[in-house]
């Protein structure tokens, strides 16, 4: 069994309490041994990070893009190696996990070349005797907290950016899944990356890490991805100090079939939007809005797809992985009994393996489920498509935005101008028109309402480490 220790200051060691296991969720079987670190590992993050800032922002952009593009190829070297890491501590099947792994090497490229795009602007004030020089300088020590959904990319998404403006990173991990991250690190370092740059503190005391770097003076903004409801909180703590915050929250997102939609097409966007990793993402199609007109040839399409799914390990080429937990597990489970118990019915279901030890659900297909069932309702994180149908256009829509969430939805029509318009009117911050995937680095990754504050990804995701300053030069 791999061990795998605290980072700070470029220095692997032990964590303050000790160590934690991390499990396969496949097998629930141990696959390594992690410090657990504490406050004050976490403070000596703070103190690495802070004596590697000005350093690491004073270097040249060309420097600094250079380290990101040498992560992103080292990220292609041995992408069958992460993908493999992400399966075993994650379970999502290999080919999933080799898709994140290209997915989240992207963001080094594209922040590469986002790091010598520097901007500002420079002008005549307009009452005249000065001219208004405007730049854009790294905010500082940046906190980042990433999930265990996507341990690979939703570490890169938010270390890329930071390092590209010039800030200097303290991160922790999830819990479940730390050891993608360490390995992103290791080729980071293999890259140039100056110690200190990057400081990585594995816990299994959440609160006790973060709440540490909130509180220290030299963190100067926080980035989360995860529930909306710890989300919340943070941004309470962040209060305190009016520290910068980038949110990434829950999701609950709707995927609307015309009745003039291209059926093969919507289906192959439902397999994906909904199925991808086990349908543990935020962006995961979570209601399916399909009309009458189509529902049930749809639901058949789709049903027949599902029920051809494999379940099982990574390790055995499986379609589909466990859930990340028997939590997950059972959570999902009571809402599927509830729907079920209000009429709902189970129309396809893909098999479970005889022998299964880990945390897995069957993909499956809900067919005359109520509008206002908690499986409509509340974000599911897992692989189960709820089916609603609809009539009336306006109604539909009513029922679509009545979530407080707002992070992603989709759209099937043959008629464009009409998905488009009815994107338009989702209120939601990412919309995918014909397609069943929303998430691209060179695209402002967010969403509305509840679902969080800020954008990751494109342009946006590096501004969001910068902030604004003028000089105001007497002429």
């Amino acid at each position: 069994m791999s061990s795998d220790l605290v980072l700070v200051g470029g220095t692997w060691g032990p964590g303050e309490h000790g160590t934690f296991v991390v499990d396969d969720p496949a097998t629930t079987e141990p696959v390594a041994e992690v410090a657990d670190g504490g406050a004050s590992d976490a403070l000596r993050a703070v103190d690495a990070a802070a004596a590697a800032l000005d350093p690491w922002r004073r270097l040249a952009p060309r420097t600094r893009s250079d380290v990101l593009r040498r992560t992103f190829e080292l990220m292609h070297r041995d992408v069958d190696e992460l993908a493999a890491l992400i399966s075993s501590e994650n379970g999502k099947s290999l080919a999933d996990a080799r898709a994140e792994v290209v997915y989240a090497a992207e963001f080094f490229r594209w922040f590469s070349e986002e790091a010598v795009r520097t901007s500002g602007t420079y002008g005549e004030a307009p009452a005249g005797g000065a001219r208004t020089l405007v730049t854009h300088r790294p905010v500082g020590v940046a906190a980042l907290v990433t999930p265990w959904n996507f341990p690979a990319a939703m570490a890169t998404r938010k270390i890329a950016p930071a390092l590209a403006a010039g800030c200097t990173v303290v991160l922790k991990p999830a819990a479940e899944t730390p050891l993608t991250t360490f390995a992103v690190a290791r080729l980071l370092q293999e890259a140039g990356l100056p110690d200190g740059v990057v400081n990585i503190v594995p816990t299994t005391r959440a609160a006790e890490v973060v709440t540490t770097w909130l509180e220290d003076p030299r963190v100067r903004l926080i980035s989360f991805t995860g529930s909306t409801a710890v989300g919340k909180q943070l941004m309470k703590q962040a209060a305190d100090r009016v520290l910068v915050s980038a949110m990434e929250l829950g999701g609950n997102a709707p995927f609307v079939v015309c009745d003039d939609a291209d059926l093969d097409a919507a289906v192959d966007g439902a397999m994906i939007a909904k199925l991808r990793g086990g349908g543990q993402a935020c962006t995961a199609a979570n209601r399916f809005y399909v009309h009458a007109d189509v529902a049930e040839e749809f639901a058949r399409r789709l049903g027949g797809r599902v029920e051809a799914l494999t379940v099982g390990a990574a390790s055995d080429g499986s379609d589909i992985g466990p859930l990340v937990s028997q939590k997950a597990v059972d959570d999902i489970t009571a809402k599927l009994e509830e729907a079920v118990a209000a009429g709902a019915r189970v129309a396809y279901r893909a098999e479970l393996p005889a022998d299964a030890k880990g945390y897995f659900l069957a993909p499956q297909v809900l067919l005359d489920v109520a509008a206002d069932a908690r499986i409509v309702t509340e974000e599911i994180f897992g692989p189960v498509a709820p089916v609603v149908t609809w009539t009336d256009e306006a109604a539909m829509l009513a029922e679509v935005n009545a979530s407080e969430l707002g992070l992603a939805a989709y759209v099937f029509s043959r008629d464009l101008q009409r998905a488009i318009r009815l994107g338009e009117e989702i209120e939601a911050g990412m919309i995918g028109v014909n397609r069943g995937i929303v998430s691209d680095p060179s695209a402002p990754f967010g969403g509305m309402k509840q679902s969080g504050l800020g954008r990751e990804g494109a342009r946006e995701g590096l501004e969001e480490f910068t902030e604004t300053q003028y000089l105001s030069i007497a002429w």
